[in-house]
């Protein structure tokens, strides 16, 4: 169980982040102040999690004072250039208050993992071993791990391209900790979150009065990522101007603030990500040649979701137990007809949906399993497969059948299921139809619709 000391002097603060880690298994200390904290010894904790504003010294004194225990910075004043002096000063991560209680157990998940990884001895891996917080052994993954090793530490610039929800942000994040640069920040901006009029104050900063509302002086995130690396997701939304910004960037290593006459000299590695054809975009003049060619030295291609059979029921698995946790419902499991279900359906949003979908499927499901009609998936054609596995040649009556699952199981079976449904439906309502499956209303609804089966105008309507 992994040790981590909790400085922070607002006592409803420092409980309620106790409570969150605590319910996920760490065993937690707390202090109010750098010399409490320095009174419990925070080098033997294997983290600290430090508020940079603290009564006398300020939190990042304890970078050096807990040293090699990593610390990760909290900061209620999302100023970035506060959080990136933290960075520079040795903290491994920052999190900006009020933070969100899933993206702050990844930063200490991923600082926990790296601590630990900087800390084994050397040891022999595979060439082609997933990177942290990628999942799936899938052909296709192979491809993409055996690039994110070979392009990782040659510090040149890497061009993403996949649908969204596929993990672009993911690999930008395997690249940048197996680079050079793991050490120095890593700026992520997602370029169809900003609205265009802000987006060249956003990346290249502005001067004091450079436009209205310029009331301060503003650093840029691409200064901000200065040492490190800068990953612009969906770069096919930036506007032309700030592309031409961007190009000097990658040309020249200089940038000038909105406003300034002074250009400053940078170093930063860019990852740019997009789910647009870049090169099409380029003929139709939406997007310059000459950036697409400086972004395009390295490509990485993410295959969606469906795309990766063999990965899917050990991605649900995954994110299954990190819902189970999130939502205090661990012990929960997929039934055998939502994991065939999971397993069938085509995943247009990719990880992204799959993740939404398990979420729904804790929140919904009633007693230890998740059945189908919990996972609230779009009904849909299912997904075809280049070697489809041969029906069972014989479909039993889930009504002989004890087992809960072997029930859901044997009713996914479309051919089982168009056969029942045609050959009672003038003699039931949806409702006693419903019953004798062993579904919903909304389920069997789903399902004719699925299947193109009408509802007989003879059926009898009766409730029950």
């Amino acid at each position: 169980m992994s040790r981590i000391l909790i400085v922070e002097d607002e006592a409803i603060i420092r409980s309620a982040l106790r409570r969150l880690l605590e319910r996920h298994d760490y065993q937690v200390s707390e202090a109010g102040s750098v010399d409490e904290a320095e009174a419990l010894d925070p080098q033997r904790f294997d983290l600290v999690i430090s508020d940079l504003r603290l009564p006398g010294t300020q939190g990042t004194a304890l970078i050096d004072r807990a040293a090699p225990t990593p610390v990760v910075i909290m900061t209620s004043y999302a100023s970035m250039r506060s959080a990136v002096e933290a960075l520079k000063q040795g903290a491994v991560d920052y999190v900006a208050k009020p933070f969100d209680h899933d993206d702050l157990l990844k930063t200490v998940a991923r600082a926990l993992e790296q601590h630990a990884a900087e800390a084994a001895p050397p040891a022999a891996t595979s060439s082609a071993a997933p990177p942290q917080e990628l999942i799936g052994d899938c052909e296709a993954m192979q491809v993409v791990y055996t690039r994110i090793r070979k392009t990782a530490p040659a510090d040149v610039t890497v061009l993403i391209q996949g649908e969204s929800g596929t993990g672009k942000e993911l690999v930008a994040r395997a690249i940048h900790s197996q680079s050079q640069r793991a050490r120095a920040p890593l700026i992520c901006v997602n370029c169809a979150a900003i609205p265009e009029t802000l987006i060249e104050s956003e990346l290249f900063g502005h001067e004091k009065g450079a436009f209205t509302g310029a009331n301060a002086a503003r650093t840029g995130l691409v200064e901000a990522a200065d040492g490190g690396t800068l990953f612009l997701d969906e770069i096919g939304e930036l506007p032309l101007d700030a592309q031409a910004r961007l190009l000097r960037v990658l040309q020249e290593g200089e940038i000038r603030k909105i406003g300034s006459v002074e250009t400053r000299h940078v170093d930063v590695r860019l990852i740019a990500a997009t789910h647009r054809d870049l090169r099409a975009m380029s003929k139709s003049g939406e997007f310059r040649l000459d950036l697409y060619y400086r972004l395009n030295v390295m490509q990485i291609d993410l295959p969606p979701l469906r795309d990766r059979e063999q990965d899917i029921l050990k991605i649900a698995d995954v994110l299954l137990e990190k819902a189970c946790r999130r939502h205090a419902r661990e012990g929960l499991k997929l039934s055998r007809a939502a994991r065939r279900e999971i397993h069938d359906y085509p995943w247009p949003g990719n990880v992204r949906e799959l993740e939404n979908a398990l979420e729904r499927g804790v929140i919904l499901a009633e007693g230890h399993l998740i059945h189908p009609d919990d996972l609230g998936l779009q009904p849909g054609p299912p997904l075809a497969r280049s070697q489809p596995k041969p029906a069972s040649p014989v479909a039993p009556d889930p009504r002989e059948a004890g087992d809960a699952e072997l029930d859901e199981e044997d009713l996914s079976l479309e051919d089982y299921f168009q056969h029942f449904v045609l050959e009672h439906q003038d003699q039931m309502s949806e409702t006693e139809l419903a019953q004798k499956l062993g579904i919903s209303r909304k389920c069997l609804w789903e399902r004719r619709q699925r299947l193109g089966i009408p509802r007989k105008k003879s059926a009898r309507s009766r409730t029950g």
